[in-house]
């Protein structure tokens, strides 16, 4: 694979697919780097953040723009299985390295192209960010107090659907290819992906003429569904989307009366009296510790959970035990605490081999792999054209 994406929905798509053994050559201007180098927090002037989206990537620093730039990269692309971009519409056609140009050498190589709002339409040639697909998606408006403002998400939300489906297009592509010999061009935008998590409003709206207003942490589909404070300012997560659930959390809290209710036998139908059942619940939460709340509800087998900060998430005894987060060793930081690899498979469970690289690490290596002479890796230095 060849990352030659930035922030943020490309490289997560590589990062999934090198944490299953897929050989990830990042390529990155020899100056400017990938812009993800600067995001988020950094220790020592190490950036944390880098360290884990670009986990076992070999980085090259290479400059596209240049002819010969464009040309190694297109050598490189004869290679590759897949290539992955998120370039505006037109400018790798504008480099002389567009998809028409790579199926020439390799005609079964994967193109993932990313962009904001994809390759046609009105919006094709807009600057592209995951908060903006946040805000058209539906998810802004739908999040929320009701009293309050749409509500963005604090993180990637946006770009980080979109790179987890990224990464199942490519699976996709590539079956195809092993059944036809050819490659494809995978048109992806950061709108859609969560546009499909928000939900069916849109077909609600075409069906209905209904616009459901913003509910804050309850659901029009369920109830009692909130986050509900302790007595010790903790709070926690209560969902009762099975109705036996929602019959257990009831009796639990005192009032096994209304599940005798003829509203209370479907999830809309205790939607409709939330603010009954939320007084019932949160009034019982509040008279208790968070682990008193926990250990009633688990014992009850009521479906609950702590709202937890990353303390809290660290020091966890199940993430803990099933290595949910996993501590690497990195050549710049020692051991380093990372998300473990996302899902794990019997037979290929993923790992991860080394942590994210200094930019251009390993370009001698892979131009030497890919044939260059080491005259020509210094010529190309010295024009400034890698790193």
């Amino acid at each position: 694979m060849l990352d030659v994406s930035t922030i943020l929905a490309g490289p997560l798509c590589c990062q999934l697919l090198g944490d299953y053994g897929a050989e990830v050559i990042k390529i990155e201007h020899p100056q400017n780097g990938d812009s993800m180098r600067g995001h988020g927090r950094s220790k020592d002037g190490i950036p944390l953040w880098w360290k884990e989206i670009s986990r076992n990537k070999r980085t090259v620093a290479l400059d596209l723009k240049d002819p010969q730039g464009a040309e190694v990269f297109r050598r490189l692309a004869a290679t590759a299985d897949v290539v992955v971009e998120n370039f505006r519409p037109g400018t790798l056609e504008r480099w002389g390295i567009g998809p028409e140009v790579l199926h020439i050498d390799n005609p079964g190589l994967v193109v993932v192209r990313l962009t904001g709002f994809g390759q046609t339409g009105p919006y094709s040639s807009r600057p592209g960010f995951g908060t903006l697909a946040e805000a058209m998606s539906g998810f802004a408006d739908a999040t929320g107090d009701p009293a309050g403002p749409p509500t963005l998400p604090a993180f990637g939300l946006a770009d980080s659907i979109c790179g987890i489906a990224a990464s199942s297009a490519v699976m996709m592509a590539l079956r195809h290819r092993d059944r036809t010999d050819r490659g494809q061009v995978i048109d992806m935008n950061i709108l859609q992906p969560i546009m499909t998590a928000v939900g069916p409003a849109p077909t609600v709206w075409q069906q209905l003429g209904v616009l459901e207003p913003r509910h804050g942490n309850r659901s029009t589909n369920n109830a009692p569904r909130n986050t509900y404070r302790t007595s010790d300012d903790r709070w926690v997560a209560v969902s009762t989307s099975a109705q036996r659930i929602a019959e257990r959390v009831l009796t639990l809290v005192g009032h096994p009366e209304v599940i005798e209710e003829p509203w209370f036998a479907t999830g809309h139908g205790r939607a409709e009296h939330v603010e009954l059942l939320d007084a019932y619940v949160g009034g019982w939460i509040a008279d208790r510790t968070r682990e008193e709340v926990l250990d009633a509800f688990t014992e009850a087998g009521a479906a609950v959970a702590a709202v937890y900060n990353a303390q809290d998430l660290v020091e966890d005894p199940h993430v803990r035990e099933t290595q949910m987060l996993l501590e690497v060793e990195d050549e710049d930081l020692g051991p380093l605490l990372q998300h473990n690899v996302m899902w794990r498979m019997s037979d290929s469970p993923g790992r991860i081999r080394f942590t994210g690289r200094a930019l251009g690490a390993d370009t001698d290596a892979v131009l030497i792999e890919l044939g260059l002479e080491l005259t020509e890796i210094e010529a190309l230095r010295s024009k400034e054209v890698i790193r």
